[in-house]
């Protein structure tokens, strides 16, 4: 493992800056007659998201628990709320989501 100094840790944590974490489940409606067409046009919206710049990280979790994604907003709880609640799998009641503040370091990515 990489040697990190607490000068270093210090360094990096400075440039932290606060995300918005958001944890996708399933909803009442997840199993109703159509509802792979409204997933469907859920992850249009998350493609157009990214591509806006505030969906930073989106990662489909494909298991048989009730989350369906994870994912990670450049906007502040607030921002992300409004843009959730007219989200089309969550207006249908097939998605319900947590949002959590937390914080990270610009520049990361996935490998």
């Amino acid at each position: 493992m990489a040697e990190i100094t607490d000068e270093m840790m210090r360094e990096r944590l400075q440039k932290s800056r606060a995300y918005c974490l958001l944890i996708l489940k399933r909803g009442p409606n997840y199993t109703m007659e159509g509802a792979d067409r409204i997933i469907w046009e859920h992850g249009r919206r998350n493609f157009s998201l990214r591509a806006d710049g505030l969906l930073s990280i989106v990662c489909p979790v494909p298991d048989d628990s009730d989350v369906c994604g994870v994912g990670i907003f450049n906007a502040d709880s607030a921002e992300v709320r409004k843009i959730m609640d007219t989200d089309p799998g969550v207006e249908a009641g097939v998605f319900v989501y947590d949002l959590h503040p937390c914080r990270g370091f610009p520049g990361d990515a996935l490998a």
